[in-house]
């Protein structure tokens, strides 16, 4: 949304994440990250772990599913974590022939 003559309404943007769910998906992920920066190597001492570089933490069980960081997370490239859907809930061969 483009706002050019009014100021954009950041703390409404927050209550409406809130009220989605998104907020609490996003400081789910932020632990995760935190966690596995603390825990893990971090040779360039960049506030990274290694592990980490370039690539996502990924849920085992999606947070959009109901998912947590009790659940397990792995780490995966950014890709991968990414793609639609999911790339953990695609099965084999997904695609659908046009009639």
């Amino acid at each position: 949304m483009v706002y050019k003559n009014t100021p954009r309404p950041y703390k409404r943007e927050y209550q409406l994440q809130k009220a989605r769910g998104e907020h609490k998906a996003r400081m789910e992920r932020q632990r995760a990250r935190r966690k596995m920066d603390q825990t893990g190597e971090d040779a360039n001492k960049d506030g990274v772990a290694d592990q980490r570089e370039g690539r996502d933490i990924a849920h085992n069980t999606a947070l959009s599913k109901g998912g947590s960081n009790k659940d397990g997370v792995s780490v995966q490239s950014r890709g991968k974590n990414r793609a639609a859907g999911g790339a953990l809930s695609k099965g084999p061969n997904r695609r659908t022939k046009k009639t």
